[in-house]
């Protein structure tokens, strides 16, 4: 009896790695690679550099990414219809020019002036999602016009000094300079997030119970909580050694949960996915394919509007868009490497996560070693084009077994 019953955990363990296996095998690896990729990289900056893992640097590596992880997801949107927008560079360097023009040379309120800068991207979004749905205007030929002429409206915002210096003590600029420093902050976001974790995986075990549909059981939900719990109170205890909980990684957390739940969770992400694997298809399960392309775009939009808001907060000052070109490309590379297929109907918000703290690993264990960025830029492109071989891979691999 006791021998039956100490071999048994070890068929279940040996039942679930091999159902692991043949996920891997069909080429659905999920988020496996980039997490492995990640370790591995944090283990080698460790090894060069003790100061990898200081609470320090691994705190403003969190708010670092904030700025083009916004940027990053509202490009998540765009890809998972199967399309490109080249304009979120423009787009965020515009909206931070509007609310500086607004707030330091016309005396707005930083609330209001905040406000106004986020509309301008949903509505010049929008306006691309427009000429994309209605006449037939290619999303990267109608973007990529967009890259220029708000590259121009900035400047010309801007004026003849081309730089506009913020309020160091103002709202804007508390975005990414403010902590939390009540450690309850930390762990309580922490034990938050893997509550609500464990709650909605049950409630979709329910539901596919209910309908006869395979679902998890509930050892491996609590595995999975278990795990998530670890890395985030792990996450909580390293901030609080520095300066506490920044208001920008709540944010961003925030606002990638909730993207997260509309594109999984409701009718609308059903569409958006239906729309990125076959247009004529989703046309014929009744998908407004024109709204739905105008919607992404517009998302896109706020989103970049958003990140231009932050990145302008972190230098507290708003310039030239010189570098919106590497803006967009970082974006679009973070969207790719995180696991959002080029090919459209693949992906999560938390694939932008995942593919900026790669990025910005990468930028801040260059920083630390004290090696030029033009390297920096050449390990980054090495990585995106081993996920973009990944995902055509894996698809080639769904294809051969008529999943995909």
């Amino acid at each position: 009896m006791t021998g039956r019953a100490s071999t048994a955990p070890g068929r279940r363990v040996k039942r679930a790695l091999g159902q692991a296996w043949e996920r891997l095998s069909q080429g659905e690896s999920g988020s496996l690679p980039v997490v492995l990729g990640l370790v591995l990289l944090w283990a080698v900056f460790q090894g060069l550099n003790g100061n990898f893992f200081s609470p320090r640097n691994l705190s403003n590596l969190s708010v670092d990414i904030v700025g083009t992880g916004l940027i990053a997801v509202g490009i998540v949107f765009v890809l998972l219809i199967g399309e490109i927008d080249l304009s979120v560079g423009s787009v965020s360097a515009l909206a931070a020019a509007v609310f500086a023009v607004l707030n330091v040379n016309e005396g707005l309120p930083e609330w209001l002036a905040l406000v106004i800068a986020v509309l301008a991207g949903a509505l010049i979004g929008a306006l691309h999602g427009f000429f994309f749905a209605r006449f037939g205007v290619p999303a990267f030929v109608v973007t990529l016009a967009g890259l220029l002429a708000w590259n121009g409206l900035t400047l010309y915002l801007l004026g003849q000094s081309g730089t506009i210096n913020l309020d160091d003590q103002g709202l804007v600029a508390k975005l990414t300079s403010y902590y939390f420093h009540d450690i309850a902050a930390a762990y309580g976001l922490a034990a938050l997030g893997a509550a609500v974790f464990f709650l909605a995986a049950c409630r979709d075990r329910r539901r596919r119970k209910a309908a006869a549909m395979p679902y998890r059981p509930l050892r491996e939900i609590a595995v999975r909580t278990g795990l998530i719990a670890a890395v985030a109170f792990a996450a909580a205890y390293v901030l609080n050694q520095f300066q506490g909980l920044p208001l920008a990684l709540l944010i961003f957390v925030v606002l990638v949960a909730a993207l997260d739940v509309l594109l999984r969770r409701t009718p609308y992400g059903r569409r958006v996915y239906a729309l990125g694997g076959g247009v004529e298809a989703a046309r014929r399960a009744g998908v407004r394919v024109a709204w739905v392309r105008v919607s992404v775009l517009t998302v896109s939009g706020t989103m970049a509007a958003l990140g231009g808001l932050f990145l302008a907060s972190r230098i507290t000052s708003v310039g030239q868009p010189s570098t919106s070109g590497i803006l967009v490309l970082n974006a679009i590379a973070a969207a790719v490497i995180g696991g959002t297929s080029l090919f459209g109907g693949h992906g999560r918000t938390w694939c932008a996560v995942l593919g900026m703290l790669v990025i910005q690993s990468i930028s801040s264990g260059m920083a630390l070693l004290s090696i030029q960025s033009a390297l920096q830029f050449m390990i980054t492109g090495g990585v995106l084009l081993a996920a973009v071989v990944l995902d055509s891979v894996s698809r080639r691999s769904q294809k051969s077994r008529g999943r995909a």
